[in-house]
């Protein structure tokens, strides 16, 4: 409050900030948001003048904070070009998506599972086509990794869960956008292995996952249980390799459909194709290349289309006066000033022999992983303990 003439609160004085952060009618509170290092949700802290001098006690409102109109939601804005979706894959996802916003408006409708499990071999494009869909479909996600189901903290894990599920549900209601819950890697962070130790968090996200499924219209996350507190049905939708090593009781029917991709010979062509189609390479010339690598996945035929970036790259890189260090001082002004004097020139020279060169170095990369175990040799140990799944490239 006010005190003696003269004098202010400090919550009201006029920001000392200059560039970016000096705003017209910037105080205290907007300094405190924009100089914090864990201010994740929200850019900047709003100014006293957006307080709401009626939610002054313990309830959080949108004007105060901004949290309905800051979010983690994706847009897929990132993902350029025209790519080709295999049929099976849209149809599966779009069917499951609709099927939850149908069972929200209908008593009509069978019970629908609450998830899609999306499983098969890696770099086949689960994750990668999934995010196609959902742009397609003008959807917006809250996209989490495997790295985000363990947590020093006991049940973090979880109530991260719920309150992004809650979040995502918010954003159906308020922005009246299709929005849904993807968890990729599901296995990588709950699932079961030889000698895998549980923990209580690996446990919990489980039981949240079937509490989710079971109860999808009321979900807590810490505040008062009320009976009218009843929020949309957000879909889920989780990718893994391996389903069978999460707990059974969450894969039942009923609760999680399953989803097995296999991508066969029409699709895995089509997918490659269009990365090249733009490119000086016929559609015989692309199937020779699939037919050369014939046991690699999706993700491969992507890395050696970057490969085919690099001679551009580097003659950027040697033809600076200062050389690379120059040339990335380059980069990072652009950075800096967020603009793009560079990225809109790479050349991609692609061609039929150099994606055979490139496509051979890089599964040569692949075979040293495989071959070469030089922890046996610097720890002494078998190499029959060392082993790991490596590539899989045989699998």
């Amino acid at each position: 409050t006010e005190g003696a003439e003269g004098t202010q609160s400090s919550w009201t004085a006029p920001s000392q900030r200059v560039g970016k952060y000096k705003v017209e009618g910037a105080d205290y509170l907007y300094e405190l948001g924009a100089s914090s290092d864990i201010n994740l949700n929200i850019d900047v802290g709003q100014t006293s003048q957006y307080i709401d001098k009626k939610f002054a006690l313990d309830i959080t409102a949108d004007i105060a904070d901004g949290s309905l109109r800051k979010y983690e939601m994706r847009k897929f804005a990132n993902i350029k070009g025209d790519y080709w979706i295999p049929p099976r894959f849209l149809d599966k996802v779009a069917l499951h998506i609709t099927r939850n916003f149908l069972e929200d408006l209908t008593d009509y409708m069978p019970r629908t599972p609450l998830v899609l499990g999306i499983f098969g071999g890696k770099g086949q494009g689960k994750s990668f086509l999934t995010e196609l869909i959902l742009k397609r479909l003008d959807a917006e996600a809250i996209v989490m990794s495997a790295g985000e189901l363990e947590d020093e903290v006991a049940g973090r894990p979880a109530k991260l869960i719920r309150e992004r599920y809650r979040m995502a549900a918010d954003m159906t209601k308020v922005r009246g956008k299709i929005t849904c819950l993807v968890i990729n890697d599901i296995d990588a962070g709950v699932g079961t292995y030889t000698s895998t130790q549980n923990t209580v968090n690996s446990q919990m996200v489980v039981g949240t996952l079937m509490n989710l499924c079971d109860n999808p219209n009321r979900v807590s996350c810490g505040q008062d249980w009320r009976g009218e507190d009843v929020i949309r049905r957000v879909p889920i939708i989780v990718t893994a390799n391996d389903l069978n090593t999460i707990y059974a009781p969450l894969l039942r029917d009923g609760r999680m459909e399953k989803f097995y991709w296999q991508p066969n010979e029409e699709d895995m062509f089509n997918m490659v194709y269009t990365m090249f189609r733009d490119d000086e390479v016929t559609p015989e010339e692309v199937a020779m290349v699939m037919k050369m690598f014939r046991n690699q996945g999706l993700d491969f035929f992507g890395a050696l289309r970057a490969r085919c970036a690099d001679t551009s790259v580097r003659k950027r890189m040697v033809d600076h006066p200062e050389g690379p260090k120059g040339y990335l001082k380059v980069l990072l002004r652009d950075i800096i000033n967020q603009t793009n004097t560079e990225g809109d020139s790479i050349e991609v020279q692609v061609s039929f022999a150099r994606l055979m060169e490139e496509g051979k170095s890089l599964a040569q990369e692949q075979q040293y992983v495989n071959e070469i175990r030089l922890a046996g040799d610097y720890m002494g140990i078998e190499e029959t303990e060392v082993c790991g799944p490596g590539l899989g490239l045989n699998a």
